[in-house]
């Protein structure tokens, strides 16, 4: 996690710099000859979103109080692994959801009379996908 805050914090200087560089460029330029707000606003701006994710991981390694598996030089590949939770290899649910999306988004670009189909075939994939454990094999 410590190489990952240095890199946000080189990230934040990088883009510092350039903001900097970009500024004095748009002065320099003969056409131009003033500052160009919107491109050295951007670069800022990128700078302080990289300070602000190098701030949030350092309050987060320090709230760890230790290092993880995969700061340390010596440990293995599965030290670090972390449980996924469950899944259902044979569920269809997934599909049917995936399906109502394209239906849905086929709808916005052909025609809006398949939104509400799309939106109904969501809605039915979604509840099929939440109780599938609740009826038939795998019921518990």
């Amino acid at each position: 996690m410590r190489s990952n805050i240095v890199v946000w914090w080189v990230i934040t200087g990088f883009f510092l710099v350039m903001s900097a560089v970009y500024t004095l460029w748009s002065l320099v330029d003969e056409y131009h000859g003033r500052v160009e707000w919107v491109g050295t606003v951007a670069l800022l701006f990128v700078a302080f979103m990289g300070a602000m994710i190098a701030v949030y991981l350092r309050k987060t390694y320090k709230a760890q109080g230790g290092e993880l598996p995969e700061d340390v030089l010596t440990a293995d590949i599965d030290d670090g692994d972390p449980e996924l939770g469950e899944f259902s290899p044979w569920s269809w649910w997934p599909l049917v959801l995936a399906g109502s999306a394209a239906v849905f988004l086929i709808g916005l670009a052909v025609g809006e009379f398949l939104l509400p189909i799309g939106v109904a075939i969501f809605l039915v994939a979604i509840v099929g996908w939440v109780y599938e454990y609740y009826r038939g094999h795998f019921a518990r």
